[in-house]
């Protein structure tokens, strides 16, 4: 492998095409102002580098990214790539990663309008993100202790799973199928309408209208706070901790809480359980 150290580069495609290189401490930036500069590339380990130029790894297979930056103006920094890791880096640029396979991201700080479109397979741990629709349309996330404050965030994913992760986002997992959120606090408006095959497992919910118009919804031991007009034509099997502001004419299924201020029935087609454990305490 040879190995690049201390170097700038800026013309457009510098090291376009590379095989096995390493990179140590370079920096991509300076007055050419070129795109590109290792798309197509194969056996890349970046070290200590930093990005500040246009699409610089897409279509590239084999990625090892450390101790790096990618500054605001590296927009695109990842699109079309497989086989990456990407630890201790900073990812600050628009859209950094989409339409990208098998990747894993540790100890990472995304600031990142769009990230992470139509990825597959991406396990990401001890990450901090700041992002709007944020990983829409993915599939197969395995998060764990990851902290995102943004917008629209996990729309449309599939067959994924987090763990103890803290997400302040309003209309998240909207559309989400076949996934698994556990030991998390989930805060933000509107949370998961229309999703399918969702499970909150010993979560903290915060928020107003969470989770309507959902199929095969289930909540165990989880606690809902501010959680007013809930599960309005919902398909739900839910166990809930803590008192609940309101349900408003879930569809089917059934409802454990300890107490409810209101529960809302103007719909004839809402024949869900609702089983109170208590007079009310919260009025």
């Amino acid at each position: 492998m040879k190995t690049i150290e201390n170097q700038i580069f800026d013309m457009e495609r510098a090291l376009y095409a590379s095989r096995s290189i390493a990179l140590k401490d370079c920096a991509f930036d300076g007055p050419a102002d070129g795109e590109s500069a290792l798309k197509e590339s194969e056996d890349i380990r970046v070290s200590g580098c930093f990005f500040n130029l246009r699409y610089p790894l897409w279509h590239d297979n084999g990625l090892t990214i450390a101790n790096s930056k990618m500054t605001e103006l590296c927009r695109a920094a990842l699109w079309y790539s497989t086989n990456i890791e990407i630890t201790d880096t900073k990812l600050h640029g628009i859209k950094a990663l989409r339409e990208c396979s098998k990747v894993k991201m540790r100890g990472c700080d995304i600031i990142s309008p769009e990230f992470g479109w139509s990825v597959q397979d991406i396990r990401m741990e001890d990450c901090t993100v700041q992002s709007e629709y944020f990983m829409m349309r993915s599939e197969r996330l395995d998060f764990n202790n990851v902290e995102l404050k943004g917008k629209y965030s996990f729309q449309y994913i599939q067959d994924s799973v987090f763990e103890g992760c803290t997400f302040d986002t309003k209309d998240a997992f909207w559309h989400a199928k076949n996934v698994t959120i556990r030991n998390s606090v989930v805060k933000g408006e509107y949370l998961a309408w229309y999703c399918e095959n969702v499970t909150f497992e010993n979560c903290r919910i915060i928020g107003t209208q969470p989770l309507c118009y959902c199929k095969n919804l289930r909540l165990i031991n989880c606690e809902m706070v501010d959680a007013d007009l809930s599960f309005e034509k919902s398909d739900v099997e839910a166990t809930i901790t803590t008192p609940v502001v309101s349900i408003k004419n879930p569809l089917s299924g059934h409802i454990h809480v300890p107490c409810v201020e209101e529960i809302i029935r103007d719909d004839m087609d809402s024949k869900a359980e609702i089983v109170v454990q208590k007079q009310c305490c919260c009025a």
